[in-house]
């Protein structure tokens, strides 16, 4: 065979071939399927985004590939990569493989980087293991070169610290950089954007867009940001219940998916742009929040000086009015909706909560106007007392706040039950016998149980799947229409607050950048950070994402 024929021959070789590959654990004395069937053969440079809801077996499936599974986890099936077989193959070929072969790319850098020591050395150790004789010397030189290529400003700070003295991008960037140490003719990048804000996440799609070409690895991209996937995908496979449902490349499964599955997923994705006009907002309604020229402090603690958070914050909030408070994290968005339910202090100017002023306020009647508030916090696991029954978590404001009998407690409750759309009979179960978004519901109920006439959310949609973020949604949308209640409702998602609010409150470094309607501030925005927002929210669209990325490089070119 000539050299030219024998390239050509190598060149057509998948970089990972998956055949029928399926995973199942051992519960309870039988074994449980995980994920069954999955096949796919990805070539170098191409992007599979593998997307489903929580327990679609899409993380199963990838981490299976290198056998990253409990002890009681087994894999069947094939999966070779650049031509060798790995199931079967011994574990110290498999330790050899990752990281070299196969790479992985988490979705939370803090935990996947060890804290005791510095990303350089993560970064050198990885090199020197999978690359035997490397000098230590030669090994910095090259972990520098990656933290450039990852594009981190100061790429030999970057090699001097730890993990937690970068941000979450930073990390994010560091970690991509130690997976791509060894050249990977796979990178497997697990919901790598998921915890990161809108402006970020673009750097890293941005990012991985830059690397996938420059090393021409295969990236099986796990995920359930359909934004994310018409931005970097070639093609996508849809997972439900363990077993692939549809498949095709991004444009034709956006613009004409077949399965009913996939079209309710795309259905419930929140798009930013396609929210009805909001009506006009009424301005004789009675004012519930007045905030004028309010500090807020994070209080000493011991050595540790006061911090003030958010500074010079005016803002109104009217009955039967929703305000969207948006801003990246640390811009001070969450501390105001701290203040509002009093867990921090306004320091100066004036704070009137439902007529009363928070500055200075005395602990009784701080209990009397808690009253006048409901909270819905964003995660709904840990926001619930997993030794309480949902029905006695719902009525626990009743009791702290008095005025009600047994009887009454109980019918508020089985109302409120029915309010949020879950039945009387599940008040005796447990937190963690309910699904995610049924204990979001619960939150909302909880929330609700005294009338208050203002409610804070929190970001209370953002640990949800796509599809249960949806319901919860409307959920929200038809009960604040109903009971007319004034809501803060504070999240980083620009596509949730274009379909809830009325107005937008958009901070940045603890100040108020810009407000106004939801149009004036998503259609027509003013301050270049807003801008920078709004272009950097990816389209559940490839062909619009496309669009949207060419017109986000000219804004800020």
């Amino acid at each position: 065979m000539t050299e030219s024929a024998t390239t050509e021959t190598t060149a057509k070789v998948p970089a990972i071939e998956v055949t029928d590959l399926g995973v199942d654990f051992w519960v309870e004395g039988e074994w449980v399927t995980a994920a069954k069937n999955v096949s796919y053969t990805l070539q170098g440079g191409e992007v599979l985004a593998i997307v489903g809801e929580s327990g679609s077996g899409k993380s199963t499936s990838a981490m299976g590939l290198l056998g990253l599974l409990p002890e009681n986890g087994r894999i069947s099936g094939s999966v070779k990569l650049a031509g060798e077989e790995l199931v079967g193959a011994s574990l110290h070929r498999l330790r050899q493989l990752r990281g070299a072969g196969i790479a992985v790319i988490f979705q939370e850098p803090m935990t996947a980087l060890n804290p005791v020591y510095t990303i350089g050395f993560q970064i050198v150790e990885a090199l020197q293991v999978h690359n035997a004789g490397m000098l230590r010397v030669d090994a910095k030189k090259r972990a520098l070169e990656l933290l450039a290529m990852v594009e981190l400003p100061d790429p030999q700070k970057a090699f001097d610290s730890y993990p937690h003295q970068l941000s979450g991008g930073q990390r994010q960037r560091a970690m991509i950089a130690q997976s791509i140490s060894c050249d990977p003719r796979v990178l497997i990048a697990d919901e790598p954007t998921t915890a990161l804000d809108v402006t970020v996440q673009a750097e890293i799609l941005e990012l991985l867009h830059h690397l996938r070409s420059k090393l021409d690895s295969a990236i099986i991209l796990i995920t359930h940001d359909m934004g994310v996937v018409a931005d970097l995908a070639d093609r996508v496979m849809v997972m439900k219940d363990g077993e692939v449902v549809e498949t095709g490349t991004a444009d034709s499964l956006f613009a004409g998916a077949t399965h009913p599955y996939t079209q309710a997923l795309l259905a419930a994705v929140p798009h930013l742009g396609e929210a009805g006009e909001a009506s006009a907002s009424k301005d004789d309604r009675e004012v519930v929040v007045t905030m004028t020229n309010v500090a807020i402090e994070y209080p000493k603690r011991g050595r540790v000086p006061a911090f003030r958070a958010a500074d010079d914050i005016n803002l109104t909030i009217r009955q039967g009015e929703v305000l969207g408070l948006v801003g990246e994290s640390g811009s001070g968005k969450t501390t105001i909706g701290r203040a509002v339910v009093g867990l921090l202090p306004a320091v100066e100017g004036t704070l009137d909560i439902v007529g009363t002023n928070m500055v200075g306020i005395n602990k009784a009647n701080l209990r009397a106007v808690r009253r006048d508030i409901g909270i819905v916090f964003q995660d709904p696991g840990s926001s619930l007392n997993p030794r309480m029954p949902i029905g006695e978590s719902i009525g626990e404001p009743m009791r702290l706040g008095g005025g009600f009998s047994r009887k009454d407690e109980e019918a508020r409750v089985s109302l409120l039950l029915d309010r949020v759309q879950l039945s009387a009979h599940m008040r005796n179960r447990y937190p963690h016998e309910l699904s995610g978004g049924q204990r979001q519901r619960v939150g909302i109920a909880r929330a609700l149980a005294l009338s208050p006439k203002l409610l804070v959310a929190d970001e209370p949609t953002s640990a949800l799947d796509v599809s249960v973020q949806a319901k919860v949604l409307e959920l929200f949308q038809e009960l604040q229409k109903e009971l007319g209640f004034a809501c803060l409702f504070v999240t980083h998602d620009l596509a949730v607050i274009d379909i809830l609010a009325d107005r937008i409150a958009v901070m940045h470094r603890g100040k108020i950048v810009e407000q106004g309607t939801r149009d004036q501030v998503l259609r027509n925005p003013q301050e270049e950070y807003t801008q920078r927002l709004i272009a950097a929210v990816p389209l559940p669209d490839p062909e619009e994402q496309r669009r949207r990325r060419s017109e986000r490089e000219a804004l800020f070119s």
